[in-house]
């Protein structure tokens, strides 16, 4: 399956939007604190704002996860930048003398180039997931914008010999075949709720990486991760965050898991696996003469 920066035993951690779970969703904050805990790689999603900038928003609206209001995608870099993204999530926090307050430059919108800077500056392998969002107005102008990015960083096309630590991930297989033509030595992610019936024995389509099935198809459908390996793919499930749901995806030979609570899922991790149950034999039921 290649070189990757995930970790030789058990499957890697990745942070789903950051430390999610404890900090704001997708700034700055929450990918210094899953860095900080430990995390394999951290996961984000992208959209492209008015003027042309890649920033990491999960939502096509910016109501949940910040004061403004409107579609992310009629609204400039500068008009992003004037919101608050981070007291959402605990909205009291300033009534709290025990609450921790950060900085309020690490709460305001974060922009892709942002995070790419925070990766390479990380002083340790680190993958980064980056989820293109779709349907969106602005169609392949997002994957055209997302190569031009990880040029700056000599990532969309590494060297003969070395590789990137970008893995792109999307449920439109439209996103990765448009990467695929740009970007060939990019590695993707088929993200999927679903397996369509074609693609049920493991394989993937033509140029795409690896699977990324969801924790309730996995659960109902163990035996896919074997079928993936089989055709080479290695398997990110998502959105894990419960330690029997960890343990399962460790047991069933996952190689990540996107989690919101990247802390918690390394601490269980870290856990020796629990002993097989013991197995009884018992001896065959003496049969009476009524039951002759």
């Amino acid at each position: 399956m290649g070189q990757s920066f995930l970790r030789g035993k058990g499957p890697a951690v990745v942070a789903h939007r950051g430390a999610s779970e404890v900090s704001p969703e997708h700034t700055l904050a929450a990918y210094r604190r899953a860095v900080e805990a430990g995390a394999d790689g951290l996961e984000c999603d992208i959209r492209l704002t008015s003027d042309g900038h890649l920033v990491c928003v999960h939502d096509r609206r910016i109501e949940r996860t910040s004061n403004g209001r409107g579609v992310l995608s009629t609204m400039s870099l500068e008009e992003l930048k004037s919101f608050d993204w981070g007291s959402w999530k605990n909205p009291w926090a300033e009534l709290d003398d025990e609450a921790e307050l950060p900085s309020p430059d690490l709460l305001t919108v974060l922009t892709l180039d942002e995070l790419l800077a925070t990766v390479r500056d990380a002083g340790r392998p680190l993958e980064l997931a980056i989820e293109t969002k779709h349907p969106t107005r602005y169609a392949g102008l997002v994957e055209r914008r997302l190569v031009e990015a990880l040029d700056r960083y000599g990532w969309a096309h590494p060297k003969v010999g070395t590789e990137s630590p970008v893995r792109v991930m999307s449920f439109s297989w439209l996103s990765l075949r448009r990467l695929r033509v740009m970007a060939p030595g990019l590695r993707t992610v088929l993200l999927m709720d679903r397996v369509p019936l074609r693609f049920r024995d493991g394989s993937l389509p033509t140029g795409v990486s690896c699977a990324g099935p969801s924790l309730e198809l996995v659960t109902a459908h163990p035996e896919y991760v074997d079928r993936a390996h089989k055709h080479g793919h290695q398997v990110y499930v998502w959105t894990v965050n419960d330690a029997p749901d960890v343990h399962h995806c460790r047991d069933i030979g996952v190689d990540a898991i996107i989690s919101d609570h990247p802390e918690a899922a390394l601490r269980t991790l870290a856990e020796p696996p629990s002993p097989p149950l013991p197995s009884f034999t018992f001896p065959p039921k003496r049969r009476t003469r009524r039951q002759a």
